[in-house]
């Protein structure tokens, strides 16, 4: 059988497989989500190369083991999936170090990316995490996490280890200082860099709108 076929069927089952687990998911990581980071992976892909299978299938499974939704299972789903559907070890050694790879682990942690395809998929991951829609997912994660929107006594974090990002339990607004703000400068490549400014300014704007009405400043 065609290689580039059996790529194509894997792509399919795996976005059918994806699209159903995800279905019902409100923290912001939703089948949405992945079809975003999914659609914006090829599109840079297209202007910066990459192996494009792994790319879509690094994109599509990247949220599937993520440590905010699994409850801290040990076990790699993603792993499973791509075992069941008959991948080569090589393939699958390879979509996993981009996974692994993908996630932000707090401001003061380095997440470099070993390769295009991962540098690729990081960026398409954080261009979601900004502007409007990145808007939208940070109130719609912390809403899901019963945080509040702001509270000006709890001041943002610089986190100095992913233990401490992920126990963070801030108000949602601190989120966009101690991740959002920051990921403008830490995009990888020339075409995230050029999409983020304008998402990132947009962040800078709603902002100024936020705390104006905080303050009652008219």
């Amino acid at each position: 059988m065609n290689t580039n076929f059996r790529q194509k069927q894997l792509l399919k089952a795996t976005e059918d497989y994806i699209k159903a687990y995800f279905e019902n998911e409100g923290s912001g990581h939703d089948w949405w989500h992945i079809y975003r980071v999914k659609k914006v992976a090829l599109q840079i892909a297209k202007t910066e190369g990459g192996d494009i299978f792994h790319i879509e299938l690094a994109a599509l499974l990247h949220d599937l083991d993520d440590w905010k939704l699994n409850g801290g299972s040990k076990v790699s789903k993603t792993f499973e999936w791509l075992s069941k559907m008959d991948v080569s070890e090589q393939d699958i050694e390879k979509v996993l170090e981009i996974i692994h790879e993908v996630s932000y682990k707090g401001a003061g942690v380095p997440t470099p990316a070993s390769s295009l395809e991962a540098k690729i998929v990081q960026d398409a991951d954080r261009l979601d995490a900004i502007g409007a829609i990145g808007i939208a997912r940070t109130f719609a994660y912390g809403g899901n996490k019963n945080r509040l929107i702001y509270n000006p006594a709890v001041q943002p974090e610089n986190h100095d280890s992913f233990e401490a990002y992920k126990k963070t339990n801030a108000p949602t607004i601190n989120h966009f200082y101690e991740k959002l703000l920051l990921l403008k400068d830490r995009m990888n490549t020339q075409t995230a860099k050029e999409l983020a400014e304008k998402r990132h300014q947009f962040m800078e704007d709603f902002l100024e709108q936020f705390f104006n009405e905080w303050e009652a400043n008219f």
